[in-house]
């Protein structure tokens, strides 16, 4: 008989998990308990902006004229239990209010629901970014709380989904980590991800600790990395060096790579963020926290290129920002994604306008949810119109549509032109070109 598959939580990771296990030939439920989003996806729309995942939805959701029918979702913890051989829990760890370490609530609610429906042989997979150990005590839980005892396993499959190219990255994954304690539970994933491996995709077994370790190291190793080059560009504007010079030279060196190496405002997002503080915290409790001492440094620096970039945009204003207008290009923490969660592109308008200025704000997808968050910033339709009157324009965020915009034509409405790049993206030879004052962090000013 082919495997059953459920997903629990529709998140940003669940719904596109759900909509790939389709497009590899699975039958698939999906569950929320959120019945909006359940009637939402039910009729192939997401509640988020990812690249190709309502078209992928589209093809598979039960109900919708040409589909496979293979995907459907529901709110019933005994459908899914009856449904599913192998269930996988894709439900949020959010950062605790007032501290370092990721709240698990969510992950311990999904499990302790789901246990009480497993009433034959079942993989419980978890998908979720957790703290090492997690694994272990979840499965105790479930042989405690599961009908079936001993026939229900676990094992912890970490997600390395980018945002922007999550479809990709599930049916195409540059690797598969799974962390098992029995061949039956490798057997069983191994056979799930039959396409990709045939694909040549490398599949990593580990124990618990490992597989849940693999992420935040992950993790913790590219905000290094992004933190490293930002480092340097202070150091190069103190020095009179050139940042975007500097990363191209050292990203020949084959054991550093290009990758990651764009000096600019910083990494934001539901990721990374929360993911290095959990980690810290996480080592602490371990008694392990030297270790990883150097994280501190590293979200520091981050934090610090949000500060800068105000500080440059005040100084590009004479000093003070009462009584001018700063047009912001960028809601979203990084192109291709609507998710402004810790968005240091908001983290920065929002600076300024406490500090009297008056912000207009244009994302090409996140505006919705930036107004949600930061409801008092202004917002525009379009560039043109956030530009419109600006004394200084700041582009935070690297959309493609930002890096095509003409700066001539953008001169004609602004107030003054001037932009400071937070993302070493544009071409600073066409904009001055075009009469901008042209500033980028890191590099000289002509």
């Amino acid at each position: 008989m082919p495997l059953k598959l459920t997903v629990i939580g529709t998140g940003y990771l669940g719904a596109t998990h759900a909509a790939a296990m389709a497009e590899l030939g699975f039958d698939v439920l999906g569950l929320d308990i959120d019945e909006r989003k359940v009637e939402m996806l039910a009729q192939g729309r997401v509640p988020m902006f990812e690249p190709g995942l309502e078209d992928l939805l589209s093809r598979h959701v039960a109900g919708i004229e040409g589909s496979s029918g293979r995907l459907r979702f529901t709110t019933s913890w005994e459908e899914v239990g009856e449904f599913g051989d192998i269930h996988f829990v894709c439900v949020n760890t959010p950062q605790k209010h007032g501290e370092y370490a990721c709240d698990m609530s969510y992950v311990d609610s999904a499990f302790s629901l789901l246990a009480p429906h497993l009433r034959r042989p079942a993989l419980v997979v978890g998908k979720s970014t957790v703290p090492v150990g997690s694994a272990a005590r979840l499965a105790g839980l479930l042989r405690s709380l599961a009908p079936a005892g001993e026939q229900v396993e676990l094992a912890w499959n970490p997600e390395f989904l980018r945002e922007g190219f999550a479809v990709e990255d599930t049916l195409h994954p540059d690797r598969i980590v799974v962390g098992v304690e029995g061949e039956r539970g490798e057997a069983l994933l191994r056979e799930v991800y039959a396409t990709p491996l045939g694909e040549g995709t490398p599949f990593v077994v580990a124990d618990y600790p490992t597989a849940e370790l693999v992420k935040t190291a992950a993790n913790a190793f590219l905000a290094t990395k992004i933190s490293f080059v930002n480092a340097m560009a202070e150091v190069c504007e103190a020095a009179g060096g050139d940042v975007a010079t500097l990363a191209r030279a050292i990203g020949y060196d084959d054991r550093i790579g290009p990758k990651f190496l764009r000096a600019g405002i910083g990494f934001g997002g539901g990721c990374l963020p929360k993911d290095i503080r959990a980690f810290m915290a996480r080592a602490g409790e371990l008694g392990a926290d030297q270790a990883l001492t150097f994280l501190r440094e590293v979200d520091s620096i981050n934090m610090r290129r949000r500060t800068h970039m105000v500080e440059l945009a005040r100084e590009a204003l004479g000093g003070a920002f009462l009584g001018h207008r700063i047009a912001v290009l960028g809601a979203a923490f990084k192109p291709d994604s609507d998710d402004v969660r810790d968005s240091p592109a908001l983290n920065v308008a929002g600076q300024i306008q406490l500090q009297g200025g008056q912000v207009t704000v244009y994302d090409p997808k996140g505006m919705a949810n930036a107004r949600r968050l930061f409801p008092t910033l202004g917002y525009a339709p379009t560039a043109l119109d956030a530009v419109r009157g600006a004394d200084v324009v700041l582009h935070l965020t690297e959309w493609r549509e930002f890096r095509e915009l003409d700066p001539a034509q953008l001169g004609e409405v602004a107030g003054r032109r001037h932009i400071l790049d937070g993302r070493n993206a544009l071409d600073a030879a066409l904009w001055r070109k075009a009469g901008w004052t042209y500033r980028a962090m890191g590099r000289p000013n002509a």
